[in-house]
């Protein structure tokens, strides 16, 4: 049970780290880009599901 916590955590962390690295290199406003951020830090899975539907890029494809 270890093992599954340790990759899932893993995962977790690196799909975070991608999510702050699209934010800081969006064209956002530097306020929204660290509300991002810290959304993604402190709450690191819910804070990345959000930002996958809710951030820029689920905004473009809307339009």
């Amino acid at each position: 049970m270890l093992e599954i916590t340790g990759i899932g955590s893993l995962l977790v962390l690196i799909l975070d780290v991608v999510a702050i690295v699209s934010i800081v290199g969006s064209a956002n406003t530097t306020g929204s880009k660290v509300l991002w951020v810290l959304l993604v830090l402190i709450l690191p899975l819910i804070g990345f599901i959000v930002w996958l539907v809710a951030g820029p890029r689920a905004r473009r494809q809307i339009v």
